[in-house]
């Protein structure tokens, strides 16, 4: 009908500048090449750095239906967005649940999201932090690396990143947040945003190995998290 359903390659954006490449500034093309009469609209996508599903749709009353059910879904304790990640490190449980408040902070020229573990009620209240929270589940784990299952519960820029660097196994790919997970003798630990600038992911020597990657190559590495599923009413 009016659906269409796309994979996503990390790091193209939903939307962009004029003369940038992006989702939407591919869409008239798209449409063509199927021989649709009507325009193409983003019902759902995942963030620039993520691969993954991209739902679209030919039909304007369809499109805001989807996205009204995709907002009414998590406020009724449904979470149709199921993630998948691969994580360096495994999590100690199984199973289990993330939840801290996250919130933008400036360092320097620019803004980064940073966890706030316990945050006030004044600012809770102005709405400078909000409360954030994630599901996950282990599928698999070998040599070091985890296959995780997520499910966001609450929606926040970079949540699934943060998250997974406060599980001590940040995604394959991170440039962003897994400088804040260190390791003393090989046993991991949180490291302040504060005191853990960005870089590059660092990985050992087996792990870049079997990735066939050469530390020079590693900036070229994409984040590895992906939008696997989503449910509709």
């Amino acid at each position: 009908g009016a659906l269409l359903a796309l994979s996503k390659p990390p790091g193209l954006p939903i939307l962009g500048r004029p003369g940038d490449l992006s989702l939407d500034a591919l869409l008239p093309a798209l449409r063509r090449r199927l021989g649709l009469a009507a325009e193409l609209h983003v019902v759902k996508a995942p963030a620039r750095e993520y691969s993954g599903l991209v739902l679209l749709s030919s039909c304007y009353h369809t499109t805001k239906k989807l996205q009204q059910f995709f907002t009414n879904a998590r406020q009724r304790g449904q979470y149709p967005a199921t993630y998948r990640a691969i994580t360096v490190g495994v999590p100690e449980e199984v199973e289990g649940e993330i939840c801290t408040g996250l919130c933008w902070q400036h360092q320097g020229d620019k803004a980064v999201v940073v966890p706030v573990p316990a945050p006030g009620r004044r600012s809770l209240a102005r709405k400078d932090v909000k409360i954030t929270q994630t599901h996950y589940r282990v599928l698999s784990a070998m040599g070091g690396c985890a296959l995780l299952q997520l499910q966001p519960r609450t929606a926040f820029p970079e949540q699934l990143q943060v998250h997974l660097t406060l599980l001590l196994c940040p995604a394959l790919g991170d440039h962003e947040h897994s400088s804040h997970v260190g390791r003393v003798l090989g046993v991991p630990f949180f490291l302040s945003p504060e005191t853990a600038p960005t870089r590059t992911q660092v990985l050992d020597e087996e792990l870049l190995s079997r990735l066939g990657l050469s530390p020079r190559q590693l900036h070229h590495l994409p984040l590895h998290i992906h939008l696997q599923e989503l449910v509709l009413p």
